[in-house]
């Protein structure tokens, strides 16, 4: 008899499991700008909501906005460019860019939806324009990619996330504040930094910068992160050995079909 019930069980488990799989695999949909079948549990107005919910919380992570009202201005201009002058203009989603404080962690970051954050000590060792193009183009790439969201779906955490937004908007709960760390810490893989940078480049072309100079910001990156093993820039952002070589290949690529 217990061994029949054991059986039971497990023909419920299998079902179970099978069921989720079955959910998750048929709530799939074509990224129409990367081309790529995803399965996500959030709308785009979802994502805006959740991105939007979630600024004060980065905000805070990084020590404030910084206070130079020309750097903010320039980071709004670059940002536009890339956006109005290219494929993201399409989108749904609402961009806004935003230059934290903090001048001690090297860091560019994205929310669902269109929040992009820059850190000012990312900023201060970047030495043109068009390299702050290449972050704020990636990050972009980030939110086109829809790659936080999937994150967020594969991680069981979407309901979860909106029921708190719904209940809570000024996220004050404990449980609404651990859901917010989980998305602005979110960790995203190797082939999802690939694709941000193949798309920056894109948009850096579109928009008329040097799209050379992300491979020189991946320099800077090597002589300013890479030595420090435990920063948060490393911990959100795998970085590949071959990513300069992807990004060489990916304006390659671009060159070749206009």
């Amino acid at each position: 008899m217990r061994n029949r019930s054991f059986k039971l069980k497990l023909i419920l488990v299998a079902a179970i499991v099978l069921f989720v799989v079955f959910k998750y695999c048929s709530n799939g949909d074509t990224n129409p700008y990367t081309n790529q079948k995803q399965h996500i549990g959030l709308s785009e107005a979802e994502e805006i909501a959740i991105g939007l919910q979630s600024v004060a919380a980065m905000t805070a992570q990084y020590g404030g906005l910084h206070p130079n009202a020309q750097f903010q201005t320039k980071v709004d201009e670059v940002g536009s460019r890339l956006v109005n002058t290219s494929i993201v203009k399409k989108s749904n989603y609402q961009y806004d860019f935003h230059l934290l404080a903090d001048s001690k962690s090297i860091n560019a970051l994205a929310l669902p939806g269109g929040q992009i954050f820059i850190t000012y000590a990312l900023f201060a060792q970047l030495e043109n324009e068009d390299q702050l193009a290449a972050i704020l183009g990636h990050e972009i790439g980030h939110v086109l990619g829809r790659h936080s969201a999937e994150r967020l779906t594969k991680q069981g955490l979407t309901e979860r996330i909106l029921k708190a937004i719904a209940v809570d908007s000024e996220t004050n709960t404990a449980q609404g504040t651990a859901l917010i760390d989980s998305i602005i810490n979110i960790k995203y893989e190797v082939k999802e930094e690939l694709q941000s940078d193949v798309l920056g480049v894109r948009f850096m072309i579109d928009a008329g910068y040097v799209p050379e100079e992300m491979i020189n910001v991946m320099k800077i990156l090597k002589l300013t992160v890479e030595p420090n093993k435990s920063s948060q820039f490393q911990s959100t952002h795998p970085v590949p050995e071959n990513r300069i070589d992807n990004i060489k290949a990916a304006i390659e690529n671009h060159k070749k079909a206009s």
